[in-house]
């Protein structure tokens, strides 16, 4: 089956709401498609609520009343709760409901209403569990860029009856020109995403999403079971942190402040999230996940070290920079509002005997330096810049630098405050994050004690280190494991999705490789699994 993105196919489902036409770039002309455009999703669940999502453009592009309902069958003969919301071109047709009223751990049906009389697809969702669980499944996605590949991960994910919640921990789009960041070949089966420029303006990140939402399966995907989702930096711009981006240049694209607020506007209406930035989500007795957000609200901006490789003695300017400034206590990735709610929700969670603290990042927390091999992964007629990159960052690694600034390993200060306050409150501390596109096992430290353990995913096609290198994967996983640590295990050349599973006193995560991202496959294998028992905060 081929699956062709274009301009015309995304009109045929609706992909633009009136809100978009009256700005730049978008015509009249191209608003063709009206009812539910999108399918349906469900998010962040508890126990007796469930957040529920459509977007709906009714025949004369105007406002519209939808209605919600949920139902214990597929054939609605039982509906258990219904809500209303009114919706239209300022929030780009998008609906988002809240229902009350549900029972615990239950599956349910939901849909929406239009005036006409039609009915949205039929959704699938799962209310969290309360008082004694004895088993939870969650899937963790990141990184899912149009153009490297089929959404594979998503369609296998989907088709398993033994995860009860998906996560997504950011990059679930990507914010690039049509070539900018993609395949040297052109994107796999043609995929790509709308608009061709960069997204910059509302109407940009609008048409963006409703490219990736057209995806078959990541309709299913958000159909069949509820979300908790955060951004990490692409929803907005690459290494985006409180006051700009790595890829925004204000000279040419404008203001950051009105970047940002429509970055983050499109995510609230077409992500089934509500408007808070951060929450805590308890699943029984056996665990809580906290969602958090670290790039657009308080995080300071990425500590730049390649001027100092420029200086006439960049051994002695790095060592400064790592005796100083690189520990200043001022340099937030969470703001300290956010810190303080985290330290007090992970300490009312194991107050409540909780038995795990599943906390979710963007970036990579485990500390990750270049090995002093990492040379060799090049090939000899290397780019010159791949060259200096590399060569820079077996200097920084020497020197006890990290591998990369725009994870915690650019903000040091702000890991140890976060770990220590989990060591303080005796927590059973999971970190799970995205953003690399490797898959890594971290036992994290602090003060030379066990911490937690984090497990970091692998993307869903977003390429990992295999992109640029020309050795054996294994042979760099090796060497990154001998270098680092706090690093017990790592893949970097294959895609797909986590899938961790709680019990009382066990976690265990897999990490699912999928077979191909070029070719749509649903074959997949599980690569590793690492286990934690309750009390260790360590693997093993």
């Amino acid at each position: 089956m081929t699956l062709r993105l274009d301009r015309r196919a995304l009109l045929l489902t609706g992909t633009l709401g009136i809100g978009a036409l009256a700005l730049p770039g978008i015509a009249l002309a191209q608003a063709t498609a009206r009812g539910f455009t999108h399918s349906v999703a469900s998010g962040e669940p508890g126990p007796d609520t469930m957040l529920l999502w459509t977007r709906y453009v009714p025949a004369d592009g105007g406002a519209v009343k939808l209605r919600a309902q949920i139902a214990t069958s597929a054939d609605f003969t039982r509906i258990v709760a219904e809500g209303e919301q009114i919706t239209g071109a300022w929030r780009d047709h998008t609906a988002k409901v809240t229902l009350a009223g549900l029972s615990p751990d239950t599956r349910y049906f939901y849909r929406f209403v239009a005036p006409d009389g039609s009915f949205s697809p039929v959704g699938r969702t799962k209310t969290l569990p309360l008082g004694d669980a004895r088993r939870f499944g969650i899937a963790i996605f990141s990184c899912s860029n149009l153009p490297f590949g089929w959404f594979n991960a998503y369609g296998h994910a989907a088709a398993r009856d033994d995860i009860d919640l998906w996560v997504h921990l950011g990059d679930y789009l990507y914010e690039y020109a049509k070539g900018g960041y993609a395949p040297a070949g052109g994107a796999i089966g043609g995929r790509w995403p709308e608009p061709a420029g960069e997204m910059i303006h509302l109407a940009d990140y609008r048409l963006r999403y409703a490219s990736y939402r057209a995806d078959p399966d990541l309709q299913a995907l958000h159909a069949n079971k509820p979300m908790l989702v955060q951004w990490d930096d692409h929803e907005s711009a690459n290494d985006s942190w409180e006051g700009g981006a790595e890829n925004h240049q204000p000279d040419k694209e404008g203001d950051w402040s009105a970047r940002k607020a429509a970055a983050m506007q499109v995510f609230r209406e077409w992500m089934p999230v509500s408007e808070t930035p951060w929450g805590s989500y308890e699943i029984g007795t056996l665990a809580t996940f906290f969602r958090t957000e670290s790039r657009l609200l308080a995080r300071s901006q990425q500590p730049d070290v390649a001027p100092l490789f420029k200086e006439a003695d960049p051994v002695k300017a790095l060592t400064a920079f790592r005796d100083g400034a690189w520990h200043d206590p001022a340099v937030t990735m969470l703001g300290s509002e956010q810190e303080v709610w985290l330290d007090h929700a992970m300490r009312r969670s194991v107050k409540a005997g909780q038995r795990w603290q599943v906390v979710g990042f963007g970036t990579i927390m485990g500390n990750l330096t270049t090995p002093a091999d990492a040379m060799g992964w090049l090939a000899p007629d290397a780019d010159p810049r791949a060259k200096a990159y590399v060569q820079a960052g077996v200097l920084a690694g020497r020197l006890g630098l990290p591998l990369g600034y725009d994870s915690w390993g650019g903000y040091p200060a702000a890991r140890a405050r976060f770990l220590k306050s989990s060591q303080s409150m005796g927590a059973n501390l999971l970190v799970v994050c995205g953003d690399s596109h490797n898959a890594w096992a971290f036992d994290l430290a602090q003060d030379g004690k066990a911490a937690g353990v984090e497990f970091a995913g692998h993307a869903v096609t977003s390429p990992g280190f295999e992109s640029a290198l020309k050795t054996d994967p294994k042979v760099v996983a090796a060497a990154m494991v001998k270098a680092n640590p706090e690093l017990k295990w790592c893949d970097t050349s294959r895609r797909g999705y986590m899938a961790l599973t709680l019990t009382p006193d066990q976690a265990r995560n897999d990490w699912v490789f999928m077979d191909t991202v070029t070719d749509r496959s649903l074959k997949a294998s599980v690569g590793h699994s690492a286990i934690v028992q309750r009390g260790r905060n360590v693997m093993g």
